[in-house]
């Protein structure tokens, strides 16, 4: 693990090279490509190294993570273009998957704590220096209280683990499941809901996507709402006694919630903030399937996670380009886009087909695997799961319906169709995304 870590490390100098953007690019997609390699074909933590390892959890979260912020770099040209202090950007960015590559493949609860918190530094940094609009310092504010003020109980449930057991290696956690205690199973587990986010404390989360550049919005659907999720599988084998107990709370809370937030996204007319509540309803199904504690759920979620991260930065990505030709993200506005880019509707189509979980999506695999989870976990749970899924095509048909079709908006008279950068960015969305299900009997439900 420390030599995708070093060769991370060496790009740093590179970042203030001026026109070395498309250098930084290169390196980004061929270490994603070596560690396509890094397979741990036996089922086991491997390539251990200091406080790192990797075992099939974290070898798919870090692919993503090395993915979607090579994506970022892509999808940033307007930066490097206009000078926009292209130089600190593309060290912000190699900063955040530095971190974020040490998060997913931590071997320690506590550096894993420490790397979990030191990634919202750079995703502030994005929302602040490249943010649209002056909201973004509000922004920010909600991003760094909602998720640092809950992840101060986490911090003092990793040291009561450590006074138990005097370790906190993952390798000790997976046969020490006799904590117990309600106090101590909210503080391990509050921060990730936190993250995911969970209904009722998912506000910091639009505000935030949409005051955010293209790159933070993609970063933070991609990957930084998978960290929760990453998080809870890793503590509930602390937590499993306990953990059928109060599971009953979250599921009904994070199901419920996300069929009021898939409500909510019925009635906007800002295309980011449609999407980040998307993003809402989508995870609530994955804290559901976690919090079933079965095999089915786990591997489902981990499924579901991962399409979500490429499926919803391609919506983000698509949002922009929008944004860059019109100045404004309101559904008015962008409306009749057919008449005038039809090549880009092609893509609306294919990602919001892959969002309303349309086969051959990996998004399709992880919903059913979560319906047939949570079904029988209780039956009683199918009426919220029939409206939720109805609503969540829906609002998809909602956004796209609203944004392709109808009258054009009368200040727009030419537009244009798109560059060749603008398809590969979304072609290398969609095509991981619908070419991972047919392995996925290797790469999701051996987890």
């Amino acid at each position: 693990m420390l030599k995708f870590l070093c060769f991370l490390v060496f790009l740093i100098p590179l970042c203030f090279v001026s026109s070395f953007w498309w250098l930084i690019c290169s390196m980004l997609f061929f270490v994603s490509y070596l560690y396509l390699f890094f397979f741990p074909y036996f089922f086991c933590w491997g390539g251990l190294g200091y406080i790192f390892g990797c075992d099939l959890i974290s070898y798919g979260l870090v692919l993503l993570s090395l993915w979607i912020c090579v994506l970022m770099v892509l999808a940033s040209e307007s930066v490097f273009r206009l000078s926009y202090f292209s130089g600190f950007f593309l060290f912000v960015v190699i900063v955040l998957t530095i971190l974020l590559y040490c998060t997913f493949s931590s071997i320690s609860l506590l550096s894993f704590y420490i790397f979990f918190e030191s990634s919202l530094i750079p995703t502030l940094f994005l929302i602040l220096g490249w943010g649209y609009q002056p909201e973004r310092i509000q922004a920010g504010i909600y991003l760094l209280f909602y998720t640092l003020l809950a992840s101060l109980p986490l911090l003092v449930g990793i040291l009561f683990i450590y006074n138990s057991l005097g370790s906190l290696c993952l390798f000790l956690l997976s046969g020490s499941s006799y904590f117990s205690g309600g106090l101590f199973y909210v503080c391990m587990v509050f921060a990730f809901l936190v993250s995911m986010p969970m209904f009722m404390v998912h506000l910091w989360l639009p505000s935030a996507h949409v005051e955010a550049p293209v790159s933070g919005s993609m970063i933070l659907a991609g990957v930084l709402l998978k960290l929760g999720g990453y998080g809870l599988l890793r503590v509930f084998p602390v937590l499993f006694k306990f953990g059928f107990k109060f599971g009953v709370v979250w599921i009904v809370l994070s199901l419920v919630g996300g069929l009021f937030v898939s409500l909510f996204c019925m009635r906007q007319t800002d295309l980011k903030s449609l999407i980040a509540y998307s993003s809402v309803a989508h995870m609530s199904m994955v804290i559901g399937g976690i919090m079933t504690l079965n095999y089915w759920g786990v591997c489902s979620s981990f499924a579901l996670m991962v399409a979500h991260g490429l499926c919803s930065s391609g919506l983000f990505c698509l949002s922009n380009i929008s944004y860059e030709r019109f100045s404004s993200r309101s559904l008015l506005i962008n409306s009749g886009l057919i008449n005038l880019m039809p090549s880009l509707t092609l893509w609306w189509f294919l990602l919001s087909s892959c969002n309303m979980a349309a086969p051959p999506s990996l998004n399709l695999l992880g919903e059913i695997g979560l319906l047939s989870s949570l079904v029988s976990w209780s039956w009683c749970i199918m009426f919220i799961l029939v409206f939720l899924s109805f609503f969540s095509a829906a609002y998809t048909l909602y956004l796209y319906s609203y944004s392709q079709h109808g009258s054009v908006y009368s200040g727009v008279y030419s537009c244009s169709l798109g560059y060749v950068r603008e398809f590969l960015l979304l072609f290398l969305h969609w095509f991981p995304l619908n070419i991972i299900i047919l392995k996925v009997d290797v790469t999701v439900f051996w987890v």
